[in-house]
């Protein structure tokens, strides 16, 4: 006797009939069930010195070789050129974006010969929103850099990239600490804070966010960011808030003597709850 298949066996088959059938008519894939790996993704930050090695050679395509072996989603990118004449008048955001097919958004510090110096974030995600938010002027003028990235859950998250002052005395950094804290603790979405903080762990420029946000930590043995010679301190950091919102594995600090006096940070973080839609 001829039977039919169970009605819930038939469900999946039903489910790629529909999916054949939209990218059929549309050209556009169709998911009936969002896969719960959406929300976890790769996020990095590196200070990449305009692109000059520590071969004094200013070679973007290096810097960008460097960046893509990172294999990161969304990286964050500080001492960033654009149309500068120390690094060849080149768009180094626009560049570096083209040469790994990512989008890209640029935050202005201050002119510089003919051009701006700032920050970069680079993103395999859509940047839905992006935003230079002057701080406090240190020895030098400085913004972080506020992008809305939207996930492939259409889920979004505020990456927010730092370049803190750089001096011993931490005045003048932690007035900038302060005035982004401001604004951060108004903003409803989850928090990705990354860059180079120029301060180590159990500095007031650290401790500031610790009551909200979590701290990716680094390998007890492998945890030193400056310099990529002869690295000794551990001034760049991954931050997430609400600390209830994510998980994430250790973050990764990568080994490259040549390419910028930085060494990179990269972990994989996850975000795990619900938070409101809100704007910043």
């Amino acid at each position: 006797m001829r039977t039919t298949g169970h009605p819930a066996r038939r469900r999946p088959l039903i489910r790629l009939a529909l999916c054949a059938v939209t990218l059929l008519l549309t050209g556009q894939p169709v998911h009936a069930q969002r896969s719960p790996q959406a929300d976890s993704f790769v996020v990095a930050t590196y200070n990449i010195r305009h692109g000059r090695g520590m071969d004094g050679v200013v070679d973007l395509a290096r810097t960008g070789r460097a960046i893509g072996a990172l294999r990161a989603d969304v990286i964050a990118l500080q001492e960033v050129d654009r149309l500068v004449t120390r690094s060849g008048r080149v768009d180094e955001p626009a560049e570096l974006g083209a040469q790994l097919g990512m989008s890209h958004a640029f935050g202005a510090f201050m002119p510089y010969q003919g051009g701006e110096y700032g920050l970069a974030i680079l993103s395999r995600f859509p940047i839905r929103r992006q935003r230079a938010l002057r701080l406090p002027d240190g020895n030098e003028p400085r913004v972080a850099l506020l992008a809305e990235v939207e996930l492939p859950s259409q889920r979004r998250v505020l990456v927010v990239n730092v370049h803190f002052d750089w001096v011993a005395n931490d005045s003048l950094r932690y007035r900038q600490v302060e005035s982004l804290a401001a604004v951060l603790d108004t903003v409803s979405l989850p928090v990705v804070l990354l860059g180079d903080f120029n301060d180590q762990p159990g500095s007031r420029t650290l401790t500031r966010w610790a009551d909200r946000f979590r701290t990716v930590p680094k390998p007890a043995s492998d945890r030193f960011t400056f310099s990529s010679t002869e690295p000794t301190q551990e001034i760049d950091h991954i931050l997430l808030a609400p600390r209830s919102a994510w998980t994430s594995d250790t973050a990764r600090v990568v080994t490259d003597p040549q390419t910028s006096d930085h060494r990179a940070v990269v972990a994989r973080v996850r975000l795990v709850e619900r938070a409101r839609r809100g704007t910043h």
